[in-house]
């Protein structure tokens, strides 16, 4: 079972990451076998990371046909703070709902005013949820 360790200084700034960065880079592997790296936004919630994306996209092909990926957060300029999680994504039809949905609404709220649209054209647009399951952290 995946876990952070919270006693480390790492730990602790991956745990605060999760909470507060608004993007991170989710990378899937292509059908070349190229991986292919696409920022989104991600919710930490109970555990699993969830990203809500526009349907028919090659990131959800991707995962499909290769459940692995890996998401990692921005670095410094100077290439510190790297924080690595790989693990394993689902793709749910179904889109985000009930306290899941509150929690990345009142996260994004700005956000998705910015693109000039309510929550609830955002995830009629973003309809279909991918949830990702940590399995391993790297990074320093």
């Amino acid at each position: 079972m995946f876990s952070i360790d919270t006693s480390t200084k790492f730990g602790r700034r991956i745990t605060g990451q999760l909470g507060d960065e608004r993007m991170m880079w989710l990378t899937t592997v292509g059908r070349s076998g190229t991986p292919a790296p696409t920022p989104v936004w991600f919710l930490w919630y109970d555990g699993r990371l969830l990203v809500c994306s526009q349907p028919d996209q090659a990131k959800l092909r991707n995962i499909a046909a290769h459940p692995q990926v890996s998401l990692n957060f921005n670095a410094t300029r100077s290439g510190g703070e790297v924080g690595v999680i790989a693990g394993t994504a689902e793709i749910d039809e179904n889109p985000i709902a009930g306290d899941a949905l509150a929690a990345y609404n009142e996260k994004y709220a700005a956000d998705i005013a910015g693109l000039g649209m309510s929550p609830d054209q955002f995830h009629a647009s973003y309809s279909v949820l991918i949830r990702i399951t940590p399995e391993k952290l790297r990074g320093f």
